[in-house]
């Protein structure tokens, strides 16, 4: 396999960089440009907020109401996509690109009809959301095709999760041996297509990698396919200090490390998911960050290297929850009690961002979901008195100074706030 794919390239393609015709064949016109002569596989997100607008159609469905209207509207903006494309880049394609549109559309529509509010919420969730990335890769591959040999492959084929629904776990040798007996082959002829944020069960049940999966599917496949580079194509210049429609005067980053960038990705940063560089890590896989609005640009290169010190990242995290525990008896919080705690937040499946405590009372912040801080009430209000606060915002400053301090936290009131060696962080209600 190594001779057979010597120099691929794995080019993950964003939902801004596929929202609208022109944005598709401008992703066109970068893989004829700059993909070079090797072997090259795309993975696509779905176009815009279409993620968006199935979550919106699948609560109705789920809630027993009518998402006639929203479902005709995501419809139309595809078909009209289609039609801007076929006049524009594919002509003698409308057959396939429409039919195509129309089979996809009748099986959600059939998912649809399918949800119940009896079975679970999270597992019809990943059946309905994960028809995004399907349409848009299917689109994309058919304008590719008309220029060069293009080959289009469902990843549900070759991504294996567990049942941990829209945050399904990576089942890591079948996986492995999936992609390297299917993709080789189809890689040697051209390029190939397939979808991000998507996998499947032992049984074809459909799961997701939670929200932004996509790039963590591109270092799946890269890992395994031991390629030469990732290349994750954005509207930013590279991986910027701050994210530069909320921050003034963001610095681009030229280089940096694998380590930083988990930790600012683990910490919020949207440029990258916090799971993919983990497995690229592992081998050694570099990634750039380019701007598909200036693909010339050399972006940023994250690999195994030293840099000097950084300049202060700036890091907002919006839609928080902080929940607060306190012992009933008004006894201390014991290594018992954080026991349950944990235990209640992991079974409703509430990622810690911060945590803080004190001698009778514990408290998280999580990212706020209305049905898993449910859950977590209903575990824990027996054995503790808690309370809970919502629609806040987390900052994360990594390699902060005071300045970057004084900088953020002027003029606010903070709920929390928490200082290590290299990062500060706190909460406020905006």
């Amino acid at each position: 396999m190594e001779k057979e794919l010597a120099g691929l390239q794995v080019y993950k393609f964003g939902g801004a960089s596929v929202k609208d015709a022109a944005a598709i064949l401008n992703l066109c016109r970068i893989v004829k440009e700059y993909g070079g002569v090797g072997p090259l596989l795309i993975v696509v997100s779905a176009m815009g907020k279409t993620t968006n607008a199935l979550e919106e159609i699948f609560g109705l469905a789920y809630a027993g109401k009518d998402y006639t209207a929203p479902l005709e509207v995501l419809e139309s903006f595809h078909h009209n996509t289609a039609q801007e494309l076929i006049i524009n880049a594919s002509p003698h394609l409308a057959s396939d690109i429409n039919v195509m549109l129309i089979e996809t559309f009748f099986e959600l529509s059939e998912q649809l009809a399918a949800v119940n509010v009896n079975r679970d919420y999270d597992e019809q969730y990943d059946q309905v959301v994960s028809f995004g990335e399907l349409l848009a890769s299917e689109m994309v591959a058919h304008v590719l095709n008309d220029a060069q040999q293009t080959r289009w492959i469902d990843c549900r084929l070759l991504i294996r999760t567990d049942e941990n629904w829209r945050e399904g776990r990576v089942s890591w040798p079948v996986t492995e041996q999936a992609i390297t007996q299917a993709l080789p082959p189809l890689l040697a002829k051209g390029p190939v297509v397939t979808q991000g944020f998507v996998g499947s069960t032992a049984s074809g049940a459909t799961t997701t990698l939670g929200r932004e999966g996509s790039d963590y599917s591109a270092a799946i496949f890269a890992y395994c396919l031991r390629a030469e580079s990732v290349t994750i194509w954005k509207d930013v210049p590279g991986l910027l200090n701050a994210d530069p429609k909320l921050f003034a005067d963001t610095v681009l980053y030229p280089e940096i490390s694998y380590q930083e960038t988990i930790e600012m990705a683990f910490y919020g940063a949207s440029v990258i998911h916090p799971k993919t560089l983990k497995p690229l890590a592992e081998r050694g896989i570099p990634l750039r960050v380019r701007s598909f609005l200036d693909p010339a640009a050399p972006g940023t290169l994250i690999h195994d290297c030293q840099h000097a010190p950084l300049v202060p990242a700036f890091i907002r995290k919006a839609g928080q929850c902080l929940v607060s525990f306190e012992s009933k008896d008004f006894a201390f919080i014991s290594e018992e009690n954080l026991e349950v705690i944990f235990g209640a937040l992991a079974l409703a499946r509430l990622k810690i961002n911060v945590m803080q405590n004190s001698a009778i009372s514990f408290s998280v912040v999580v990212d706020f979901d209305e049905m898993r801080l449910q859950r977590l009430l209903d575990a824990l209000r027996g054995q503790f008195r808690v309370q809970y606060n919502s629609g806040l915002t987390l900052f994360t400053i990594k390699n902060y100074d005071e300045g970057s301090i004084a900088r953020l936290t002027t003029g606010r009131k903070l709920l929390v706030e928490q200082r290590t060696r290299s990062t500060f962080q706190f909460l406020v209600r905006e």
